[in-house]
């Protein structure tokens, strides 16, 4: 059994005295773990770093077995984004959620796809930039696992203009004037998920986006299994809340 694919590295943990197991979201082959052999040398030292995207093949004799990878570096990101605090927050939340979220061995192409424009961005541009990016990419993981939200019309009346909340029971958008009744217990949706013409994320939207999307991963997809937030997309929660104070 072998393959050849490119991934984003997401981990990488030693193994033995010269080993190391490398964690990558690979572009058609998903959330995938394998052996490097010689990965503590200096070598791949720079190579296999967070946030890098690498050109892998992996070989194993059976499917089931955790194979070996063999590594070369298409993109790399990491000593731009381990430089800035904000990026490296990031870059954080990205690994520990996939990491968590995606399960192994199962294609998410469109995951893979906006990580590698988001990554870039957060590379290259500030906060403000990226950020919006980072919600979009865990509406877009929501989506690919099943749990997207409906954000098309009101779940009240059906209405689909002024759409200023989510249901945090159904993932249905609500309109202002439904919500007047209950605004207190709706999570706020910020108007650049929506795709609106011009829309522009402020710090605060930025922080909105992220305590929606937050919700339903901890709710939909990490508490069924026992686990929670991690603790790396914790801390961007954090900064975006003291970012938009």
């Amino acid at each position: 059994m072998e393959w050849t694919d490119s991934g984003i590295v997401l981990s990488v943990r030693p193994h033995g005295e010269t080993g190391s197991i490398l964690e990558a979201l690979t572009r058609v082959h998903g959330r995938h773990l394998g052996l490097i052999r010689g990965g503590a040398s200096r070598k791949f030292r720079p190579v296999l770093q967070s946030g890098n995207t690498l050109q892998l093949h992996w070989r194993a004799r059976l499917s089931e077995h955790l194979g070996n990878f063999a590594a070369e570096l298409l993109t790399s990101r990491a000593g731009t984004l381990f430089d800035r605090r904000d990026a490296l927050t990031g870059l954080n939340a990205f690994t520990s959620v996939a990491s968590a979220a995606l399960p192994e061995r199962v294609s998410h192409e469109p995951v893979f796809e906006a990580a590698e424009v988001l990554l870039d961005t957060m590379a290259t541009g500030e906060f403000l930039d990226w950020a919006p990016l980072y919600v979009r990419w865990e509406a877009g993981l929501l989506d690919e696992l099943g749990f997207g939200l409906d954000l098309s019309a009101c779940a009240a009346t059906g209405a689909r203009d002024d759409l200023k909340y989510v249901s945090p029971r159904s993932g249905r958008a609500v309109s202002a004037a439904a919500a007047k009744p209950y605004e207190d217990r709706l999570l706020a949706l910020p108007a650049f998920l929506l795709g609106s013409q011009g829309a522009t994320a402020s710090l605060q939207d930025i922080d909105a986006g992220l305590r929606l999307t937050g919700h339903f991963l901890a709710q939909r997809v990490l508490a069924p299994h026992n686990q929670g937030i991690p603790a790396g997309r914790a801390r961007l929660n954090e900064l975006a809340a003291h970012e938009s104070k």
